[in-house]
């Protein structure tokens, strides 16, 4: 599993990408409706930080700010660790756990594609994937 790259594990169908001004009471109700723990933050086509699940917490909750009225701009990780969609998904998760963060953009060409989490290494359909592509490999080289 270590081995996959970071494009077949990443989530791109659940990657939300947010502007810098919208509302954190706004991320939050997306993150909640898509059930994900972080949006990428992007402003003209360019990632510009990442707002997670921690970061309401710690940066907004604790702090007694407004999320009503609190922008994106002034609680997210500005200008996060990024991985490329043929970088290890093994590479991907030590950098992850080295830093302590759970997620981490994947960035194709300047642009962000997708996200990849740590949840990814626990995922069943994943699982599932693995064991049928060492399954079909086993067929093909005869054994």
């Amino acid at each position: 599993m270590f081995d996959l790259l970071v494009r077949e594990v990443m989530d791109r169908k659940d990657a939300l990408s947010l502007s810098p001004e919208t509302s954190v009471s706004k991320a939050a109700e997306l993150m909640a409706k898509q059930k994900i723990g972080a949006a990428m933050v992007v402003d003209q086509e360019r990632l510009v930080g990442i707002f997670t699940e921690r970061d309401a917490l710690f940066r907004v909750i604790a702090r007694g700010l407004d999320a009503r009225t609190t922008q994106l701009a002034a609680v997210m990780t500005a200008e996060p660790r990024t991985v490329g969609p043929g970088t290890s998904y093994g590479y991907a998760l030590v950098m992850m756990q080295e830093n302590g963060f759970r997620h981490t953009p994947v960035v194709e060409n300047g642009k962000p594609i997708g996200i990849v989490s740590s949840r990814n290494a626990m995922d069943p359909e994943l699982e599932e994937f693995v064991s049928e592509a060492n399954r079909r490999e086993h067929i093909r080289i005869g054994h």
